[in-house]
């Protein structure tokens, strides 16, 4: 690979991808109470969904430090560029860390190619990213058009999710608690979706869970088309079995070139709960 590419924890790239592409990974901080955690390092996800059912509070996730960005950067070859698709800025300060990471290493080595880019989206939208990046390296693209070209999809990227729960998303302090209450007591579900800007926002309230699911696969028709030229990226919160039925339904469904599937990293899984989804594909 001529040049290098970089995520966070945001993105829980699988295993085949990160080998794929050779991407380096700077992970996310865990914070249970007082204990700190670097998630993928001493918490793996088994241990932390134990964990967030023992725990009164949800955990909270903090961006990697710029100082871990300098050192990750300057681990690379100072001949070989650097693309870092970063978590959505409007989620994390990771984006801004990264940045100043970046100008940290300038300062010393001021002929370094770093670009960082906003992926404004989180999971199956970063993998998403990642995956189209590795494709161009491989396909012998130079860095500039590579920048440009991602710029242009991650602008086309749509992230759609599913929540199983709400219960989360109150304690987290994401859901009004009334309108929080008001959907338990309905049985209501919500989809939600990352807005241009990389927010989550409610797209639709929807009654009970077999009416949920149907409406989060058919809103990938309602937005997009073209699907043998497209890939899309599932990302799961410990229903793997699920997971996989859900993927071949929405495969079956509409005709993908191609798919990836990830289980959920403690960032996005603190609110999903078990049984959320989060679903990625480029729109035309």
């Amino acid at each position: 690979m001529h040049i290098q590419l970089i995520t966070d924890g945001g993105s829980d790239l699988p295993p085949h991808l990160i080998e794929a592409y050779n991407v380096k990974i700077v992970p996310l901080n865990i914070h249970f109470g007082e204990q700190q955690y670097v998630s993928g390092v001493d918490l793996d996800i088994q241990t932390f969904y134990k964990k967030m059912k023992e725990e009164d509070e949800l955990p909270r996730s903090s961006a990697p430090s710029p100082y871990a960005f300098y050192e990750t950067f300057k681990e690379i070859d100072p001949e070989k560029p650097i693309l870092m698709l970063a978590l959505s800025k409007s989620l994390s300060t990771t984006h801004d860390n990264a940045i100043m990471g970046k100008e940290m290493l300038l300062e010393e080595e001021p002929e370094r190619t770093i670009v960082v880019l906003n992926t404004k989206t989180a999971t199956s939208g970063m993998s998403l990213l990642i995956d189209e990046a590795g494709k161009c390296v491989k396909n012998g693209m130079e860095f500039e058009p590579l920048v440009a070209h991602m710029e242009e999809r991650i602008e086309q990227t749509t992230t759609l999710f599913i929540l199983r729960t709400v219960e989360n998303l109150i304690k987290g302090g994401r859901l009004d608690r009334f309108k929080g209450a008001i959907a338990k007591t309905l049985n209501i579900k919500l989809l939600m979706k990352a807005t241009d800007e990389g927010e989550i926002d409610v797209a639709e309230k929807v009654r009970g869970n077999k009416k949920a699911m149907r409406r989060f696969i058919e809103q990938i028709g309602e937005t997009t088309t073209n699907f043998e030229n497209k890939v899309i990226s599932l990302s799961y919160s410990t229903t793997e079995d699920k997971a996989k039925k859900l993927l071949q339904e929405m495969k079956e469904r509409y005709a993908f070139k191609d798919s990836i599937l990830m289980e959920m990293g403690p960032l996005c899984a603190t609110y999903a709960g078990e049984g959320g989804y989060v679903m990625s594909f480029f729109v035309d």
